[in-house]
């Protein structure tokens, strides 16, 4: 070493020698070259050598080979991963399994993905049971990019936009006051909110998906059994499954939820089949354009050659609505109620708003509901405090990106904590109480533009039935309230515990015995 020490010392006296002998002619030339080239090389260098620097992955917790972190996950994710960010930071990774996951849990991460680099996040990497239950990833929910924007124009165009939501007035208010007379018949009983409220919505999105058209047979009955299906369908997407987690294990659907959620499908296959039977029997594309519901025009996009609707197209498009407008929205009905019927003074304040702005002679209508802001700051508080999709649905990066100053590879597992974020105390005031007023002081929406309160998801993948959500939610809520006083059972608890799932459920079923609250009783049929 110290040889190689010595020649280098040599080397460098000689060319200094060198470069001090030379005569001033030569010397003014090299020195010039010299004092040009020697920067511009040292530049290129540091360029290269910055190029090529990649940043860390996000710090993380280790884990088991094979298994990665996945035996020390608790189940309750959303509150597990917000009791990481507090060691390892607001965006860490972990690895479930072989896949890599990475977690964001404050609002400067969700920009970079729902707005910088919203294009390259808007991929999905379903799991098995997704695949199953969406054909194939299919639809809207899970299918990636390209397909999923033609979905998604097709569906927000023919259901959810704000012009066909409007026209479909009529549908929510018949079934809602369907419903209300319904409840009226069971005075003094015992009420399970979420399968009323369930039973509610499932008849009017069925009636705006194909219930709506001649010849449609009065199908919008899918059967007393479908919620059933729907939760275990929920139930499934949530559950953990190793055959994921280990791609190498995927062929063997070890613990058999693929082949659950298979027969789940075929269940929905049956509903499916005999409403487009009937309605290809029917002979109901020769109604006039004004007259087509969804199921119809679908039916007619597939008819066309160049059409990339076939289908399984239609029945992922038709699972895709039916659950996430029925279960997400029941469960949310439940949620407001727990709240409202178990502080006494909310309750209070809610009725009183409901006889000011409506009146104790006349029944809700949706005219009505935009001038129920109290009601609508209680709502928004329910949903901050229980953001019905804590998680969201991972997103997957098309290609290798920077998030948060560390590599996010393609292909990587994308979780956005909305649960941590909207219970952050760095973005509101006492995160954990229940303060409806703080929504009555400035302007609020579902529409992800402000990130400390994004319910519905933000970016190219936020929920497309955000509107129509609100208002069934909004509609549900004040003729419940503004119909009928509410007692909960002798024995029913003060209970607000949570079961984590894709949508937070209430662990135990809010129970409820309904009273007439209005003197006349012509109002309740």
């Amino acid at each position: 070493m110290s040889q190689l020490g010595d020649k280098l010392y040599l080397t460098f006296i000689s060319f200094w020698s060198w470069w001090c002998e030379v005569d001033n002619q030569q010397g003014y030339l090299v020195r010039t070259i010299l004092t040009i080239s020697l920067p511009t090389l040292l530049l290129l260098w540091y360029k290269r050598t910055s190029a090529s620097f990649t940043p860390p992955l996000p710090p993380g917790p280790y884990g088991l080979p094979l298994l990665g972190y996945l035996p020390f996950l608790n189940p309750n994710l959303h509150e597990t991963f917000t009791q990481m960010s507090h060691k390892y930071g607001p965006i860490f990774s972990l690895r479930l399994g072989t896949k890599l996951h990475v977690v964001l849990n404050n609002i400067d991460l969700i920009k970079v993905v729902t707005r910088e680099l919203d294009q390259t996040f808007a991929n999905r990497n379903p799991h098995l049971t997704a695949r199953a239950i969406s054909y194939g990833g299919l639809g809207v929910s899970f299918s990636n990019h390209k397909h999923w924007v033609d979905m998604r124009r097709l569906l927000v165009s023919q259901v959810l936009s704000n012009t066909n939501i409007d026209a479909s007035r009529v549908l929510r208010t018949r079934e809602v006051r369907k419903t209300v007379k319904d409840v009226y018949g069971r005075i003094g009983t015992k009420i399970d909110i979420n399968k009323v409220a369930y039973d509610t919505e499932m008849k009017v999105v069925t009636s705006m998906l194909w219930g709506s058209s001649k010849g449609s047979d009065d199908s919008s009955d899918v059967g007393d059994g479908f919620q059933q299906v729907t939760d275990k369908i929920m139930e499934l997407l949530a559950a953990p499954n190793i055959s994921d987690l280990i791609p190498m294990l995927k062929r063997f659907d070890l613990q058999g939820k693929q082949r659950d959620m298979e027969k789940q499908r075929e269940q929905v296959d049956k509903v499916f089949d005999h409403i487009i039977r009937g309605r290809i029997n029917a002979n109901s594309s020769k109604m006039e354009k004004d007259g087509k519901d969804f199921l119809q025009i679908l039916l007619d996009e597939m008819d066309d050659p160049t059409s990339i609707v076939d289908i399984n197209e239609i029945k992922a498009l038709l699972i895709n609505i039916l659950v996430a407008a029925t279960d997400t929205a029941s469960t949310m009905v439940e949620w407001v109620m727990a709240h409202i019927l178990y502080k006494p003074k909310l309750l209070a304040k809610i009725q009183g708003e409901l006889t000011e702005v409506i009146g104790m002679n006349n029944v809700v209508e949706e005219s009505h509901l935009s001038k129920l802001t109290y009601l609508d700051a209680v709502i928004k508080e329910t949903f901050r405090l229980l953001p019905p999709a804590p998680l969201f649905l991972p997103r997957c990066p098309s290609e290798t990106c920077t998030v948060g100053g560390y590599t996010v590879p393609k292909g990587t597992i994308v979780i956005m904590n909305a649960w941590a974020i909207q219970r952050d105390p760095e973005n509101w005031t006492d995160p954990l109480e229940f303060i409806p007023e703080r929504f009555l002081k400035e302007k609020w929406d579902y529409k992800g533009n402000n990130l400390k309160f994004f319910p519905f998801g933000a970016g190219r993948r936020i929920c497309p039935g955000a509107l129509l959500g609100e208002k069934m939610l909004m509609y549900i809520v004040a003729s419940f309230f503004h119909s009928f006083e509410w007692r909960l059972p002798e024995e029913e608890d003060f209970d607000l515990s949570e079961e984590f799932g894709i949508v937070i459920k209430k662990k135990k079923p809010l129970i409820a015995i309904p009273s007439p609250r209005l003197s006349d009783a012509s109002l309740y049929m």
